[in-house]
């Protein structure tokens, strides 16, 4: 049966606009952004086939662009359309932090460093920069290491703060094993990075690692 010929209300699109967004399954949701489905297969249908066949829908998300094009129903467009997606979504995030006090939204802050790092397979270092009143100036991945860590260069921190004018400075780097505990090797360079920092009057508010699902928090953890 086409959707077209189901009820109203148990429609996707109609169930969106009727009953708001997160009232929809991830079939559902993925139904909508598919549009159409393939011969003999609802866009429904072939959404949930999607969903088996990439475990999920945080898989198919973070597919490569490779293994995303291979799956019935898919290809370059719906690529390019859903990576357009992820990032309006990320500069939505950001523009959500832009609007304030940076640090009287922690939770905002959660969400956007989730977006940005936890889908990268190397540890990534990045730095939000923000001015003096806690406002962001720019958010920068700085390094990239292995899938174990990153060479951090306290130095090239410094800089770039110092060329952005920045009052102050939030760390964040990616766990990609998915555990974000702090190593001994975390707590060596964040201190490293703060002394250096303190010698041009630039404050660290916060260390956050990104691991899957969790971010732990220099700050909260009384780290800093």
């Amino acid at each position: 049966m086409a959707i077209t010929d189901w009820p109203e209300l148990e429609r996707p699109r109609e169930k969106l606009l009727a009953q708001g967004a997160s009232s929809l399954s991830d079939a559902e949701l993925l139904a909508i952004f598919l549009r159409t489905g393939i011969k003999g297969t609802s866009a429904v249908d072939l959404a949930r086939d999607l969903l088996n066949r990439f475990d999920g829908l945080r898989p198919l998300l973070e597919s490569s662009q490779e293994e995303f094009c291979e799956a019935p129903g898919l290809g370059p467009a719906k690529y390019a359309q859903l990576q357009a997606v992820l990032e309006m979504s990320r500069r939505h995030l950001m523009a959500a932090l832009q609007r304030g006090e940076l640090m009287g939204s922690p939770e905002a802050v959660r969400h956007y460093l989730i977006a940005q790092m936890r889908h990268h397979q190397q540890e990534v270092f990045a730095c939000l920069f923000l001015d003096n009143k806690h406002r962001v100036i720019r958010f920068e991945p700085m390094f990239y290491g292995t899938i174990d860590a990153a060479s951090v260069y306290p130095r090239e921190v410094v800089k770039r703060a110092l060329s952005l004018n920045a009052a102050a400075v939030i760390f964040s780097h990616n766990h990609p094993s998915g555990v974000a505990e702090p190593s001994l090797a975390d707590k060596q360079i964040t201190k490293r990075l703060v002394d250096g920092l303190q010698l041009v009057d630039i404050r660290v508010l916060d260390h956050m690692i990104v691991g899957d699902p969790d971010v732990i928090s220099f700050a909260e953890q009384g780290l800093l």
